[in-house]
C-alpha cells in the first residue's frame, strides 16, 4: 500500500528524474566551459604572448601607434585604446572596419604593427558562446536559461531525497565503502550533490541576469522600481547591454558606427592614456573615443571615456571627459551604483571566478567538476535501472500524491522562474492531454492511468 508519504516521495523522485534527464546534456557542455572561461584572463594573456615582451628603447606616442594601425586598415573608424599590462607588451586597438566587422589591432611600444586578431574568434569569446548560446544564438541561450530552470528543480528534488530521515553518515555526507557497485553509484551521486548543492545554486542563480528571459524581465522589474544608479553592469543574451562601453571581447556588431572622420583631435589620445595611467586603472585600462559604439553619450555629446574593464567590479572605475580632455565631467565607481547592481556584480564576478583570484577560479573548478559527477553518476544509475522498451522512469504512484506544501514552492519557482512556468504548463497538458491518451506512450513513461499525473494531482 501507497501511502501519502510515499507519493509524495515518488512524486518528487519523477521530478527529479525527469530534470536530471533533461539537464545531464547542458550540465557537461557548461561545467567543461564554464571552466575553461574561469580563466579567462590567463588564457587571453597566452593568446596574446607574440605581442608581449617587445623592444621599447624608443617608444612612440599612442597617437602614433594608432598612426601605425591606420595604415594597415585606412578606411576603418578607430573605436578604443587598451594600455599595455606591462612593459614591452604592445596596445591593442580596436578598429570598426568598413564591413562592419571589428578589428584588435596589437601595436609594439616602438610604433610596429605585429599582428591582429577577430574577437569573434578568440578562444574565449568561443567558450563564452558556447557556454551562454550553444553556438546557436538566441534559441541557444533560451535552451540554457530553460535548463538553469529545472537543474535548480533537480537540485531542491535531490536535496529532498537526500535528506537522511534517521539514517547514518555513511551514504549521506560521505560514501559507504565496500557496498558494492548499486551503493557505491547510489552514494557517489547522493554525496556529491549534497556537497554541491549550496555551490551550484549559487552559480545558476548568479547566472540568471545574463539569461534572455529573466535578465530582460528583471531590467525591467529594476527600472519600475527605481532600482537604478547609472546603467547595469551585467550581460544580458549573452552580449554586452547597449549602454556599456566597449571591452576587449565584446561583439556589438549591430550598433551604429561613428563616421570616420568623427571630429575630435586624435592627439587628445595621448592625454587620455597619459591620464589613464595616472588613475591606476586596474588592466584592461581602455581609452575609448568619443562617438565610439557602445557608448554612455547622452545625444549630441561626444566624449572621451577611461574605464577598467576588469572582471572584479569592486576595481572598476568609468571616467568622462569633454571633447579636448581638459575637463572631467563624471566619475563612477562601483560603489556609486546601486546596492541591487551590487549585488548581482560580485555574484556575476564569482559566477566567472573573478572575484578573489586563484581560490575563487580552484572552486569554480571544484563545482563544475562535481555537476559533471552529478552527471555521470545520474545516467549511468538510469542505464544500470533501465528496463527494456521502457524510459526508465521512477514508478508513479497509484493515488494522488498530498502536494500542497510542494505545490506552494513550485508556484513560487514558477513565478520567479518563466520559462519553468512555461516549461510545466507545457510538460503538464503533454502528459495529461496527449501522453496518458496513448497505451504505448503511457506504458514507456511509467504513467498508472489516464486521470494520474506522473507529478501529482
Amino acid at each position: 500500500m501507497v501511502t501519502g508519504k510515499t507519493g509524495l516521495y515518488r512524486t518528487i523522485w519523477r521530478w527529479h528524474f525527469y530534470a536530471g534527464l533533461f539537464v545531464i546534456p547542458f550540465v557537461l557542455t557548461l561545467a567543461l566551459s564554464g571552466s575553461v572561461y574561469l580563466f579567462k584572463p590567463q588564457v587571453e594573456r597566452w593568446e596574446e604572448r607574440v605581442f608581449q615582451g617587445q623592444p621599447s628603447a624608443a617608444p612612440v606616442l599612442p597617437h602614433e601607434q594608432l598612426d601605425a594601425a591606420l595604415r594597415v586598415h585606412p578606411r576603418a573608424t578607430f573605436l578604443d585604446y587598451r594600455l599595455p599590462e606591462a612593459t614591452g607588451d604592445s596596445a591593442m586597438i580596436r578598429l570598426r572596419l568598413p564591413d562592419g566587422d571589428i578589428s584588435q589591432v596589437f601595436v609594439s611600444p616602438e610604433g610596429e604593427v605585429l599582428g591582429e586578431l577577430d574577437p569573434d574568434r578568440r578562444i574565449m569569446a568561443v567558450t563564452k558562446r558556447i557556454h551562454s548560446q550553444l553556438l546557436i544564438g538566441e534559441v541557444g541561450n533560451r535552451l540554457v536559461e530553460l535548463a538553469a530552470c529545472w537543474a535548480i528543480v533537480m537540485i531542491l528534488s535531490g536535496l529532498y531525497l537526500w535528506w537522511p530521515r534517521g539514517r547514518k553518515l555513511a551514504g549521506v555526507v560521505w560514501p559507504r565503502i565496500g557496498a558494492g557497485k548499486r551503493a557505491f553509484w547510489r552514494d557517489l551521486h547522493a554525496v556529491t550533490g549534497f556537497w554541491v548543492s549550496s555551490l551550484a545554486l549559487v552559480m545558476l542563480l548568479s547566472g540568471l541576469p545574463w539569461a534572455g528571459v529573466w535578465g530582460s524581465a528583471f531590467a525591467e522589474v529594476r527600472a519600475e522600481m527605481g532600482w537604478i544608479s547609472g546603467p547595469a553592469q551585467w550581460q544580458i543574451d549573452g552580449e554586452k547591454p547597449a549602454l556599456q562601453p566597449a571591452g576587449h571581447d565584446d561583439h556589438q556588431h549591430s550598433t551604429p558606427t561613428p563616421s570616420p572622420d568623427a571630429p575630435f583631435d586624435v592627439d587628445v589620445l595621448d592625454q587620455m592614456v597619459v591620464q589613464a595611467r595616472s588613475e591606476g586603472l586596474t588592466f584592461p585600462a581602455i581609452v575609448t573615443a568619443p562617438g565610439a559604439p557602445g557608448r554612455f553619450d547622452a545625444p549630441g555629446q561626444m566624449l572621451w571615456t577611461i574605464r577598467s574593464d576588469v572582471q572584479n567590479p569592486p576595481l572598476r572605475t568609468t571616467i568622462r571627459y569633454n571633447l579636448t580632455g581638459r575637463s572631467e565631467l563624471s566619475r563612477e565607481r562601483f560603489e556609486d551604483s546601486h546596492v541591487i547592481d551590487r549585488v548581482i556584480a560580485y555574484g556575476i564576478a564569482w559566477h566567472e571566478g573573478q572575484l578573489f583570484g586563484w581560490i575563487n577560479q580552484l572552486i569554480g573548478v571544484v563545482t563544475a567538476a562535481m555537476l559533471i559527477t552529478l552527471a555521470v553518476s545520474g545516467f549511468v544509475m538510469w542505464r544500470r535501472r533501465k528496463p527494456a522498451g521502457q524510459l526508465g522512469a521512477p514508478p508513479s504512484p497509484d493515488t494522488p500524491a498530498q502536494m500542497r506544501g510542494v505545490a506552494v514552492i513550485v508556484l513560487v519557482l514558477a513565478l520567479l522562474l518563466p520559462l519553468l512556468a512555461i516549461s510545466l504548463v507545457a510538460v503538464l497538458a503533454l502528459e495529461r492531454l496527449v501522453f496518458s491518451r496513448i497505451a504505448t506512450a503511457s506504458r514507456w513513461l511509467g504513467l498508472p492511468g489516464r486521470k494520474m499525473s506522473a507529478f501529482g494531482e
